[in-house]
C-alpha cells in the first residue's frame, strides 16, 4: 500500500472513531437519543465488514453521514449517503448538493436497499 493510500485509509479511519464516539456521548447523555442505538450497533456492523477502510464518515447534527470524501467536510459535487433516524424507521438518501439520486424510508438498515446503496458508494471514485 502506498503512503497516499494509508493516509486515505488513516483518515477514513480515524473519522469512523470519532462518529462513533458522538453518537455514544449523544445516546449516554442525552435522552431522547436512544433512537440512534440502532444507527450506532449499524456503524459497528459496518466497521466490523472492514467497510471503515472504504467510507468516510461523520454527522450532521444527529445524521449519519456516509461518503468517498478524503477530507472533512462535504462538496456540493460530493456523493454521499445521509441516514436519519425517526422513532423505529429511517430515511436513507444518496445524494450530492441538492440532487436526489435515491431516498427510502426503512425499519432497518439491513434493508437490502441500503446495502445497494453502499455498494454503489463504494464504486464512487474516492475524492
Amino acid at each position: 500500500m502506498d503512503e497516499r493510500t494509508k493516509e486515505i485509509v488513516k483518515r477514513f479511519s480515524d473519522s469512523w472513531t470519532e462518529t462513533e464516539k458522538f453518537y455514544d456521548d449523544l445516546i449516554a447523555n442525552y435522552p431522547g437519543f436512544e433512537r440512534l442505538k440502532r444507527i450506532r450497533q449499524f456503524i459497528a456492523t459496518l466497521k466490523q465488514n472492514g467497510d471503515d477502510k472504504h467510507f468516510r464518515l461523520g454527522t450532521s447534527v444527529h445524521m449519519l453521514l456516509i461518503s468517498r470524501s478524503v477530507n472533512h467536510g462535504l462538496r456540493l459535487d460530493q456523493k454521499h449517503i445521509k441516514i436519519d433516524a425517526f422513532d423505529n424507521k429511517y430515511e436513507v438518501t444518496m445524494r450530492d448538493g441538492d440532487k436526489v439520486y435515491r431516498q427510502y424510508i426503512v425499519d432497518n438498515l439491513d434493508d437490502i436497499r441500503v446495502t445497494k446503496l453502499l455498494r454503489t458508494l463504494k464504486d464512487i471514485l474516492i475524492d
